[in-house]
């Protein structure tokens, strides 16, 4: 499901306490607040039985201006190999830089698994700096080289600093 609103104390616990009233299991969840909006995305398990209950109780919630979109687990949907990798990225803010990377990862058929960007200032210039850190799917058809040639023309072009690596084995 997905969860967004305005954020204030207790939100997430709202949601929670919902979940575990209908025999609920919290599984997984990403959570955030971005200029006093809250957003999430989370994974629950629920008995089937209970799962419209739930869903009309999450949606109840609109009343105090949350809005829950519930989306059916697509688990058993068989997911191709692929190898993951992290991309970093560093450079003096601008326009059209999200843009540029994720469609040259698009034209490689390159899943973006998760996405973080801030802007913050310099510690000795104090200009705006753009950062942003990706977990990537790489499919297994994806000539890495070809990849990373393009990755790099457009970091030199925009003058970033970017850098593209396999992700360590979880332990």
């Amino acid at each position: 499901m997905t969860v967004i609103g305005r954020d204030r104390p207790g939100l997430v616990e709202t949601v929670a306490r919902l979940v575990t009233e209908h025999g609920g299991n919290w599984l997984e969840s990403r959570m955030s607040r971005l200029g006093g909006q809250f957003a999430g995305i989370l994974r629950v398990h629920v008995p089937e039985a209970r799962q419209l209950d739930l869903v009309r109780a999450l949606d109840a919630l609109k009343a105090q201006g949350l809005t829950v979109v519930v989306h059916p687990d697509a688990e058993g949907i068989p997911q191709p190999a692929a190898r993951l990798m992290l991309m970093e990225l560093v450079g003096q803010d601008q326009p059209g830089i999200v843009r540029q990377i994720s469609r040259a990862l698009a034209a490689h058929q390159v899943n973006v698994e998760e996405l973080h960007t801030e802007c913050a200032s310099a510690p000795m210039s104090g200009e705006v700096l753009f950062k942003a850190r990706a977990k990537l799917l790489v499919p297994p058809g994806c000539q890495l080289g070809v990849l990373r040639q393009d990755l790099e023309k457009i970091a030199a072009d925009l003058i970033v600093d970017l850098t593209l690596d396999e992700a360590p084995a979880k332990v």
